[in-house]
């Protein structure tokens, strides 16, 4: 029997000299390179931003290469406020409350949480795809978008049915906390078609018990303020970090006792014949 190898093929990339970025400029220190004498954003000195800017302002700058206008600034602060806290209810906020009980070491609380709530279920997993759904179907009438995708599927056995990533019901119900800050930032100055046709897809889905997720609307606000699909899951566990930390901090200073203990009849073992 002849072998034959494998024929190693050469790569032809080139890799770069150096680590170069558009979004930050450094001026080195004189007497010490390694150190940063000023700090430059998009041309912007990081001195001037914390004294002129907010902070909405520059995580825009970050991602955008440019500052917002007043309306764009508006209402992505809104949408920040609006996402602070996933709520007790999601599971990475039991999760960062579980943590901070066990007396998990501190530094470890957020990224406990941050990698629950990094999931497809109700996370940051389903914003990019919420984000292109919207690029993609923004277009089309909502109504025959909703009605071509009920015609393509069917619910799931169990569990809730998300129609679209983003949109979907949440304990077999319409979560109203989603809806509710759609309409808040459809009133705002600088909403823009994207959130308004995602308005338009929740009220055509709403007849099959199914509407507004948090995903979906960070999906739609983002996308109107032009940040990069690739961009929303991160955005989307930066905008609920602070509400996760805070849950996590509070159980910190809380003795395991605060949390239900199960009881033995909760238990179930189950065991498989051979």
């Amino acid at each position: 029997m002849t072998v034959k190898a494998n024929k190693e093929e050469r790569r032809d990339e080139q890799f770069a000299e150096n680590i170069s970025t558009k979004i930050c400029l450094e001026t080195p220190c004189q007497d010490n390179p390694y150190l940063a004498e000023e700090s430059y954003y998009h041309g912007y000195n990081l001195m001037e931003l914390m004294t002129k800017r907010r902070f909405v302002d520059v995580l825009y700058l970050l991602f955008r290469s440019e500052l917002p206008t007043p309306q764009e600034s508006e209402i992505l602060e809104q949408l920040m406020i609006g996402l602070i806290s996933p709520g007790p209810r999601h599971p990475a906020t039991r999760a960062a409350m579980i943590a901070g009980v066990g007396k998990t070491d501190t530094s470890h609380l957020l990224p406990i949480s941050l990698t629950i709530l990094s999931g497809e279920h109700l996370g940051a997993a389903s914003v990019e795809p919420a984000m292109r759904f919207l690029r993609k179907n923004r277009r089309k009438p909502p109504g025959e978008v909703a009605e071509q995708l009920f015609s393509d599927s069917s619910p799931p056995a169990e569990g809730d049915w998300h129609i679209a990533p983003g949109f979907g019901s949440r304990f077999n119900g319409i979560d109203p906390i989603p809806g509710k800050m759609a309409r808040q930032l459809l009133r705002l100055e600088g909403a823009d078609d994207t959130l308004k046709w995602a308005e338009q897809f929740a009220q055509s889905i709403a007849a099959h018990n199914q509407g507004w997720l948090t995903t979906g609307l960070a999906a739609a606000v983002l996308t109107d303020l032009g940040f990069a699909p690739r961009a929303g899951a991160g955005l989307f566990q930066l905008f609920a970090a602070p509400g996760l930390l805070a849950h996590a901090v509070e159980f910190a200073n809380k003795p395991i006792s605060a949390m239900p203990f199960p009881k033995d009849e909760d238990y179930v073992i189950e065991y498989q014949s051979k």
